[in-house]
């Protein structure tokens, strides 16, 4: 379960926030206050911080300068409305990964988050450990049962990937169709055969399904 801490003053944005990430399955620890949100940073593990610039007590950029200095090595999104250039380059070198301009559009958010998400399991798990002993080696992309390699085509290997990264949560086919196939013309009766043909390698649940709502691997 991907744990995310948010801090924003704004009411408005902070309910919208929470509940929008919390409607994808993400777990959310919302703050309006600097002081407190740091706090929670050495309480407890999360996976991701948004973090709102002007706030009561510490400041989003000095949130970021403590938590850099502290050797904490979690992905941190900065929201804000500041445009100036000085303003953005002090949030990178103080150990920012990315931005994101007020006013959002949720979606946007949503992919930046995914994203951030995946460079850091990129980086930092190699070797994911799955249930009923898969394994899968995100960067060659190559999937293990019981350190023998799983024969997967490319776009198998593409479709097991994603779920990878994303597992715990379900997948919607639309989303495989966009990330994967790129919304080039294929059905989605294409896509459930290729799920298919990747059970028959595997195990019947090992690629879950949930009618109406999408694909998932389990951790």
């Amino acid at each position: 379960m991907i744990k995310i801490l948010l801090l924003e003053d704004d009411y408005l944005y902070k309910v919208s926030i929470k509940e929008f990430l919390e409607e994808l399955d993400f777990v959310v620890d919302a703050f309006e206050n600097g002081d407190e949100a740091l706090d929670a940073v050495f309480d407890n593990s999360y996976d991701l911080l948004l973090l709102d610039i002007r706030v009561p007590g510490m400041d989003g950029f000095s949130l970021v300068e403590y938590v850099r200095k502290n050797k904490l090595d979690v992905p941190i999104i900065i929201l804000t409305s500041l445009t100036d250039i000085s303003d953005l380059s002090r949030g990178y070198e103080l150990g920012c990964n990315d931005y994101i301009r007020k006013p959002f559009d949720m979606i946007e958010l949503k992919f930046r988050i995914e994203q951030l998400i995946k460079n850091s399991f990129k980086t930092n798990e190699d070797l994911i450990l799955l249930s009923n002993d898969f394994k899968f080696d995100v960067k060659k992309s190559t999937l293990y049962l019981k350190d023998k390699l799983v024969d997967l085509t490319q776009k198998e290997s593409e479709l097991v990937s994603l779920l990878v990264l994303n597992r715990g949560f379900f997948v919607s086919i639309e989303t495989l169709h966009d990330k994967i196939w790129e919304n080039k013309e294929i059905s989605y009766s294409d896509i459930r055969m290729c799920i298919k043909r990747i059970r028959e390698k595997t195990a019947k649940e090992f690629i879950k399904t949930k009618r109406f709502v999408g694909y998932k691997i389990d951790k």
